[in-house]
Order: structure tokens, then C-alpha cells, then sequence
């Protein structure tokens, strides 16, 4: 796979193009500058400057209890200098992350933030365990990126809000959550507590969590409704119906943060299900969009967001949870993760997030799901492995900055063009033949011959 960034400023004479590529190989190497010549001919790639389309937030992943425990099997300098490569602008300058609200399959075991039974007034509620593993992990990252932008999200409410009266949903561990007819909770059901009491307490809850961060020095700046809304796994999770999703959130949450003073945004996320009506039903609710600001999707709901998109040009949308893998942590694994960054950029996201930053190297979740990381940590050896994925993403959130502009292409599924708010244009171009080829870039009436090498990302910047 190779990687190219290039940088162009347009006047009355072609300015030099920075040339940066990638291949398994050979990661993170500089190619010959270029030049930019008149011509007039058809092209391969064209970019179109003056057609911006929607502007980027950033990029970013996901802290998770295990990976800090990864990193914590390291000297202080190694981890400085891991962490010093997600977050500084000579790095992947990740700069919008997300967050467990609460504990998820990445968590060293099941918690949440108030696990008294029925304390409806959140008497007891509190976040003494994350001041010892996420909230040092996120300061980590915001000494060098003090701009660093914190989202979250619940994979549950505490168990006893829940019908199961379990953290998990699925058949298997400990979990057995069954409805009154003795069978599994499905995923067209909500598995929260309906009741008004339930629902008041657990706007309360959110709103204690944000104010509690602040506390800490962390303003948490989105909070997305429930991940993965529309599935019922053996881990952390918590199936809504789209109807319940609005009425909580118009009637509860949205009022709570209002009460609160907070500015914290509500989202509808994390949206997993490919179809459409799900996200349509919560933002054509009169009460839930009022209060709602943008939809994050994951997963099967990439099928969806093109025509979301067009329908509700005034919400914003996030990819959240970039596909994990099985462990591959291959070059395959890398292509696969472009085909869906081009397809969530390509079709109106602002943002786009990977999973698990850092893990041991098994990439092991709590249950035994062997996933994908962008940063491997041989937790006996000490070895310290950046993956093809790292160089992936740092193609594109090194070079396309906060406020950057997508801009307006032709010539295939290939690429994404940005304008920096700088005025500098960056152009991420994959190779996924095994061959090198030749493909022409044309922007106005200047023209440049790129040479990519087999199997490789390519970003130019000019």
C-alpha cells in the first residue's frame, strides 16, 4: 500500500509538490519532489480547489483500560515517545478521541460509574476508578495535544437499569439476560427500563459524568446516546428501539444537560444497523432534534450514510469505530480500512476514528476476540510494533488539519483531496496493484505525472 500526501500552492508559477509514501516494507518514506507543468490534456485525477465540500473535525481512537495497561508494561520513555507519535503534529496529530462512558469489551472488567441498586438521585455516583487508568491515559495524550478533543459513549447504563439486570446482553459468560417469555432480549427490543424514574436517573447520570470530567480538566465535547444500539453481544451492551432513543433523549437528556448549563453536544450514535429508518426515526422525532447535533455510524450503518447525508444535510456525521479485524494487523488489514475511510469521507463524514490504539499483541478483548491495532506491545519482550494501519492513518491526520476542507474529485474510488485552512491541498492516493503505474493529477490547468510504487499510499501536498 502506498501513501501520498502533496502540498501545492498555485500562483503564477508551479511551487514545489512534498511527495510521502508508504509501502509494507518501506514505511513512511520521503519520494522526489515534483513539479507541477501546464497542460491541458485529460487526466487521471482531477481536483477541483475552488468546490469545497464539508470540513473536517479530525481524527482520532479510541482509550480503552487494556490498552493503557499495555503501555504501562513499558519504560516512561518508551511510552512517552508511543504517545508522543499519536498526538504531536510531527506525529499522526490525533486530535478528536473517543471514550468509554463506563466499562466496554476493552475494559479490564465490568463497571459503571454508579452500582447501587435503584439510586435514582445518584447519591453514590462517582469516577474514582478512571482517575487511575483513562483519566491518566487521556492526560498523557493531552500534554501534547492540549487542543485534544474528548467524545464518549455508554456500551451500557449500570446493570440495574437494564431488564436483564446485566452489563452484558448475549448468551454467554455470566450474562443471562432473557425477557418474560424465557427467551433472549432481541435486537428490535430496548433493553433499558422504560420507566420515567429509570430514564430521569440516567439523564442524571450523564450529566454527573460530564461535570465530573470537567472537574477533572477533561471537557468531554460530544456524548453519542448508546453505542451500537441494534446488537445484543456476550460483552458490555444495551439494545434501544429507535422510538425509545427519542422519547429518552427529548424528554430526558436533552432537558437534563439544558438544566445543567452544559455545552457538551448530543449525538445519535453509535448507529450500527443498515437501515435507514433507525437514524430517520430518532431525527424526525420534534423533541429529540432539537437537542441533537450530529449522528456517528459504525459498521453495518455505512451502508447508510450516503443517503442519510443528502436527507439531513444539517447534522454533522462521524465515523466512530473504525472495523476491527481478527488480529491480522496485516497490509490486508490496511487496504480494507481504506475501502471504508474513502467510503465514510467520500460520502459526508467530518471525522473519522480508529478502535484500540494500543494493545498487548494478542489484541484480546476480555471475552477472547482477537482484534486489530494500530500500536503492538509484547508485553514480555518489550518489542514495540507500529502496524500497517498506524501508517495509514497518519497519512491522513498528519496532513489534514482541523478545519481542512474535502475537496471536489473525479477519476475514482482511489483518493481524497483536502484544502488546508492554510490554502495547502493534500492528495491521498492508494495503489492496491501489485505493480507500479503511472497516474496523471490535473488541478486547474497544471498537470503532474505521479509515479506509485506497488501496494503502496501516497499523500502529495502542494
Amino acid at each position: 500500500m502506498l501513501f501520498l500526501v502533496l502540498s501545492i500552492t498555485f500562483g503564477v508559477n508551479a511551487q514545489k509538490v512534498t511527495w510521502k509514501y508508504t509501502t509494507e516494507k518501506e514505511p513512511w518514506k520521503k519520494g522526489t519532489d515534483l513539479s507541477f507543468k501546464n497542460s491541458s490534456e485529460k487526466a487521471d485525477i482531477a481536483i477541483y480547489p475552488d468546490k469545497k465540500l464539508q470540513k473536517m473535525d479530525g481524527f482520532g481512537a479510541c482509550f480503552n483500560e487494556i490498552g493503557y495497561e499495555a503501555l504501562l508494561s513499558l519504560d516512561e520513555k518508551t511510552r512517552q515517545n508511543i504517545i508522543t507519535d499519536f498526538f504531536t503534529k510531527e506525529g499522526m496529530n490525533f486530535n478528536l478521541c473517543r471514550m468509554p462512558l463506563g466499562s466496554n469489551d476493552y475494559s479490564l472488567s465490568y463497571y459503571s460509574y454508579n452500582d447501587v441498586y435503584e439510586d435514582f438521585d445518584m447519591v453514590n455516583f462517582n469516577i474514582d476508578r478512571d482517575r487511575y487508568i483513562l483519566i491518566p491515559y487521556i492526560k498523557m495524550a493531552m500534554a501534547k495535544n492540549p487542543n485534544l478533543k474528548i467524545w464518549a459513549s455508554p456500551w451500557t447504563p449500570p446493570a440495574w437499569m437494564k431488564v436483564n439486570n446485566h452489563y452484558a446482553m448475549g448468551k454467554y459468560n455470566d450474562a443471562m439476560p432473557i425477557d418474560d417469555k424465557g427467551k433472549f432480549i432481541r435486537n428490535n427490543a430496548t433493553a433499558f427500563k422504560m420507566e420515567e424514574r429509570y430514564l430521569q436517573a440516567y439523564a442524571l447520570y450523564f450529566s454527573k459524568f460530564v461535570q465530573a470530567y470537567a472537574k477533572e480538566g477533561i471537557d468531554v465535547s460530544i456524548v453519542q446516546v448508546q453505542n451500537e444500539p441494534v446488537y445484543q453481544p456476550q460483552w458490555q451492551s444495551c439494545t434501544w428501539r429507535p422510538e425509545d432513543i427519542a422519547y429518552y433523549v427529548g424528554n430526558f437528556l436533552g432537558p437534563q444537560f439544558k438544566k445543567d448549563g452544559l455545552k457538551t453536544e448530543i449525538w445519535l450514535g453509535t448507529v450500527n444497523t443498515s437501515n435507514p429508518n433507525f437514524t430517520r426515526t430518532v431525527l424526525n422525532d420534534e423533541k429529540a432534534s432539537q437537542y441533537i447535533k450530529g449522528v456517528g455510524f459504525q459498521w453495518d450503518a455505512k451502508h447508510t450514510i450516503a443517503t442519510l447525508n443528502k436527507e439531513y444535510p444539517g447534522y454533522k456525521i462521524m465515523q466512530t469505530e473504525s472495523e476491527c479485524g481478527n488480529g491480522e494487523n496485516n497490509w490486508g488489514a490496511a487496504e480494507y480500512t481504506w475501502s471504508l475511510m474513502h467510503q465514510y469521507i467520500a460520502n459526508g463524514a467530518s471525522s473519522y476514528m480508529y478502535w484500540n490504539m494500543i494493545l498487548d499483541e494478542s489484541g484480546k478483548s476480555t471475552w477472547g476476540w482477537k482484534q486489530n491495532m494500530l500500536v503492538a506491545v509484547n508485553k514480555e519482550t518489550k518489542k514495540v510494533t507500529y502496524n500497517p494501519e498506524y501508517y495509514l492513518m497518519k497519512h491522513l491526520s498528519h496532513y489534514v488539519l482541523p478545519g481542512a476542507y474535502r475537496l471536489e474529485t473525479s477519476g475514482g474510488k482511489d483518493h481524497l483531496a483536502f484544502v488546508n485552512p492554510n490554502g495547502e491541498i493534500v492528495l491521498l492516493v492508494m495503489n492496491q496493484d501489485e505493480k507500479n503505474k503511472i497516474v496523471t493529477l490535473a488541478v486547474n490547468d497544471k498537470q503532474l505525472s505521479l509515479q506509485l510504487n506497488g501496494k503502496s499510499i501516497n499523500t502529495f501536498t502542494f
